[in-house]
């Protein structure tokens, strides 16, 4: 707790490091270059090619014959890559949303799906063409089927049945989270992430933490109860009418850089609940109060005061989060000791101060942090594509769809509210009743299986 403490009260550093091929990027010219395996991405365009024919890790004993297209589609990225079995990124693009959404504020989900029909073409081509195979190449297709937004999920989902049932191939439904869980792998090899391993799962939409202890085998120790990091995040940033581009958390992460952390005293959620559960959505009223009494309508003459808050409720926030991950990894290590590493995931683990905070927590643990590259972290088909590959593996996949499209009364397999897992540590905190029940999904992994 000592080490955590101190790195909270510190100053901030210019850059940190997650192993050797993950950098998190403070300076704005770090940030118009990311770098990855020592190679500089192209910038980011409306279908964006990314990198190909980049190896980053893989299945030992896996064969790199085996090729896999992945496709995502859960939200308002549109992302689709060819991965090998060694871990070889063949091919990858992805077509974003940022400036569709940004007017409103949030994703809509009718204009998300129009964005996704108008892009899913182009981008699966762009992927193909990129790793030079066409689909009578590849070994199976993998795609998202939840959770997510389910006009969003059914776009993937239409065009990954079409792609394998023209080359009579094995599909392979893929959940969001296990996917972000998993892709740490495809970075670090099996042995730089190897089962178990505690992670930490963080996002607009999700809190959650797990130790994995294989494919499709989650303990949950934690989760969010209202709001997650991410939410926070982008609601603050709209409170303090920031420009949401690309996304309001990465804006707010920029801004704060400006402010005081100390200048506000924003209460650390949960403080007196001694379990691994987040909640954000009283800081983020506090923060509202805040801004009406500090601030009123963003201007130019209170752009410090802002920074000030948009600082103190980034170091809150972050705060309470490595308190709930460093009661994890002690719970974690204590039930799995062979625990070595703990994975974070997930678009706001691409947050520089987050990858910090949780590198304090993983040293105090004795644990090794591995974080995907930051474009690796948000929503993208190289994610898709290796939980692909570690399902093949085991043989879990459906047979070839009998036609391209569904019939009028077929059903499509779409889970835009599926949980992980449904075992949970015997520690953690009494489930609430909730009237949100209904048309959730079984987990993907339960504990009567």
């Amino acid at each position: 707790m000592a080490l955590l403490r101190g790195f909270l009260a510190a100053s901030r550093p210019t850059m940190t490091r997650c192993r050797s091929y993950a950098w998190s990027l403070h300076t704005k010219a770090d940030r118009q270059s990311v770098f990855f395996c020592g190679l500089p991405t192209l910038q980011r365009l409306k279908i964006i090619p990314l990198r190909s024919n980049v190896h980053i890790g893989g299945l030992s004993g896996g064969s790199s014959s085996d090729l896999v297209l992945g496709i995502e589609s859960s939200c308002d990225d549109t992302g689709a890559a060819v991965v090998n079995s060694s871990g070889r990124i063949l091919g990858e693009a992805l077509a974003t949303q940022a400036e569709i959404h940004a007017p409103w504020g949030g994703v809509v989900p009718k204009l998300a799906q129009e964005a996704h029909e108008r892009a899913i073409d182009g981008v699966v081509q762009r992927a193909l063409e990129d790793a030079g195979v066409s689909p009578s190449d590849l070994s199976a297709v993998a795609v998202t089927i939840g959770p997510g937004l389910s006009l969003c999920l059914k776009v993937g989902v239409l065009k990954a049945r079409q792609v394998a049932h023209e080359a009579q191939l094995p599909i392979i439904p893929v959940h969001h989270m296990e996917a972000h869980a998993l892709v740490a792998r495809c970075c670090a090899g099996p042995s730089g992430a190897a089962f178990p391993f505690l992670c930490l799962l963080v996002s607009g939409g999700h809190n959650l933490l797990v130790v994995v202890r294989g494919i499709g085998d989650y303990l949950q120790l934690g989760s969010t109860l209202d709001d997650s990091i991410g939410e926070a995040y982008d609601k603050v940033a709209r409170l303090l009418g920031l420009e949401l581009q690309p996304s309001g958390g990465a804006a707010l992460e920029l801004f704060a850089r400006e402010g005081d952390p100390r200048k506000f005293r924003f209460p650390v959620p949960l403080r007196k609940r001694q379990n691994c559960d987040f909640s954000y959505a009283g800081l983020k009223t506090s923060v509202r109060i805040a801004i009406e009494k500090e601030v009123g309508e963003p201007s130019a003459e209170n752009r410090q005061a802002r920074a000030d808050i948009a600082a103190s409720f980034q170091q809150t926030a972050i705060r309470h989060l490595a308190e709930r991950a460093q009661r994890g990894a002690a719970w974690a290590i204590e039930s799995y000791p062979q625990i070595r590493t703990f994975v974070v995931a997930g678009g706001v683990a691409s947050n520089s101060e987050v990858r910090a905070a949780l590198q304090a927590v993983a040293a105090e643990a004795g644990l090794e942090l591995v974080c995907p590259p930051p474009r690796l972290c948000t929503d993208n088909g190289v994610m898709v594509a290796w939980a692909g590959i570690e399902r093949l593996a085991l043989g879990h996949c459906n047979p070839p769809p009998e036609s391209p499209v569904p019939s009028d009364d077929e059903w499509i397999d779409l889970r835009p509210r599926w949980p992980l897992t449904d075992e949970k540590d015997s520690r953690c905190a009494p489930v609430l009743k909730s009237s949100r029940k209904k048309n959730i999904n079984r987990p993907l992994f339960s504990a009567e299986q």
